[in-house]
């Protein structure tokens, strides 16, 4: 299905923020620049602006128009349902060391249906609260075919449009279906230096893995987060009984 008008606008702005040609606070070209260079109305340019705003990627600054997000934004595992904005379910968060490549857990094998001892393309950050304190401890996966196409994943720099927005546009595969495991268990040393907690500390493990239109698996995300932090509110429609 071809893009939209505001659709290929914001996409082609998000692709040059990756790229670095607008750093972090940087002004992007003024809603009057962006009509003449696409040809299109304002309100198509607002509606484009509005969709990274939404995504955390931009914020307005008054009376200049808008910039480049200083603190991109992630959503914790788990916290990717369809329709959520990340400038409402992300939070700040920061990179904890580069990227590698090595096999995964076999959880995390298995969702990403890997052959034994086949390697994945990790990537961990940390979640932050508002005042800074650890939130949750996030390693995402990512099958080499994926990792291979998308070379700005092996960058220890958080890519400043989000990891899908990225994957998609380099692989021509979006998420289309997810699916989200939740288990509690004790935390390993490892987990609690990086979320500065002390054992035995008990903690809610979100397993998320998002998957294209081929039902082929894009990437696997396994968060810890502390039993007194994690939270999960749905609100839905019930029939009425007959």
């Amino acid at each position: 299905m071809p893009m939209l008008k505001y659709e290929q606008i914001a996409d082609s702005l998000r692709r040059r923020i990756t790229e670095g040609e607008f750093a972090p606070g940087d002004l992007l070209p003024s809603g009057r620049d962006l009509c003449e260079q696409w040809g299109v109305s304002r309100a198509t340019v607002n509606k484009a602006l509005d969709v990274l705003r939404a995504d955390g990627v931009i914020v307005a600054r008054q009376g200049l128009g808008f910039r480049v997000t200083d603190t991109p934004l992630a959503r914790p595992a788990g916290g990717r349902r369809g329709g959520a904005a990340r400038v409402v379910s992300g939070r700040p968060f920061r990179r904890l060391g580069p990227p590698v490549t090595e096999p995964p857990p076999a959880h995390v094998a298995e969702a990403l249906e890997l052959q034994p001892g086949e390697s994945a393309l990790r990537r961990d950050r940390l979640v932050l609260l508002a005042d800074g304190a650890p939130l949750s401890l996030v390693s995402a996966w990512f099958p080499v075919d994926v990792a291979d196409r998308c070379p700005k994943l092996s960058h220890a720099k958080p890519i400043a449009e989000g990891t899908t927005h990225y994957v998609a546009r380099q692989t021509g595969r979006s998420p289309v279906r997810g699916t989200d495991i939740t288990t509690v268990r004790l935390a390993t040393a490892a987990e609690a230096e990086a979320l500065d907690r002390q054992l035995p500390m008990a903690v809610a493990v979100d397993l998320h893995v998002a998957r294209d239109a081929d039902d082929a698996p894009l990437v696997c995300e396994v968060g810890v987060t502390p039993s007194d932090l994690w939270e999960r509110t749905e609100n839905y429609e019930m029939g009425t009984v007959s």
